[in-house]
C-alpha cells in the first residue's frame, strides 16, 4: 500500500489547520499537497508541496479528486466535493474536526443545500462565524487519530 498523501483543499482553509497538518505530516514522512488557484501562505518550518491551479469553477477539486489513492486523506470544507471524495473511498474531514464518510455525507449535503436555499430566498444570513481554538481543538484531534490509523 502506498504512503497516505495529505491534500489540502486550501482557498478557504484556515492557517492554523494547514500549519498543523504540514507539521504532522513532516513528523510522519508523509506528502502533504496544498491546492488553490493563488499561493497559500504557510509556516517554512517544514516543507510542503503548494500546486497552483487554474482560476476556474471547481480546478482545485478536480485536481485533487484526478491524483487522489486509496489511502489519502483530504481536508476540505466543501461538502459538495466531499461527496465525491467519499463516493471514491477516501477519507475526508473538514477544518472543524467532522469527518465526511459514506454514513453522513448525504444528510450533510441536504443540510447544506436546504441552508442554502433559504440564504437564497434572504430568509436568513450566511455569516462567517470565525475560526476559533475550540474549533481547532477539534479540528487537530481529528486529524490526528485519522491519519495515524491511516498511517499504521
Amino acid at each position: 500500500m502506498e504512503k497516505t498523501h495529505i491534500w489540502i483543499d486550501a482557498d478557504s482553509c484556515p492557517a492554523l489547520v494547514r500549519n498543523h497538518s504540514i507539521k504532522i505530516a513532516n513528523q510522519l514522512g508523509l506528502k502533504i499537497t496544498l491546492v488553490a488557484n493563488k499561493n497559500i501562505p504557510c509556516s517554512r518550518q517544514y516543507p510542503y508541496e503548494m500546486k497552483i491551479v487554474p482560476a476556474e469553477k471547481d480546478a482545485a477539486d478536480n485536481f485533487i479528486l484526478e491524483n487522489l489513492k486509496e489511502n489519502d486523506l483530504v481536508i476540505t470544507k466543501d461538502i459538495i466535493f466531499a461527496d465525491k471524495i467519499v463516493a471514491k473511498g477516501i477519507k475526508a474531514i473538514n477544518d472543524r474536526g467532522t469527518v465526511f464518510c459514506k454514513e453522513n455525507i448525504k444528510e450533510l449535503l441536504s443540510e447544506r443545500n436546504y441552508d442554502f436555499a433559504l440564504a437564497q430566498a434572504g430568509v436568513v444570513k450566511h455569516y462567517n462565524e470565525g475560526y476559533d481554538k475550540k474549533k481547532f481543538a477539534a479540528f487537530a484531534n481529528c486529524f490526528d487519530k485519522i491519519i495515524h490509523n491511516l498511517v499504521k
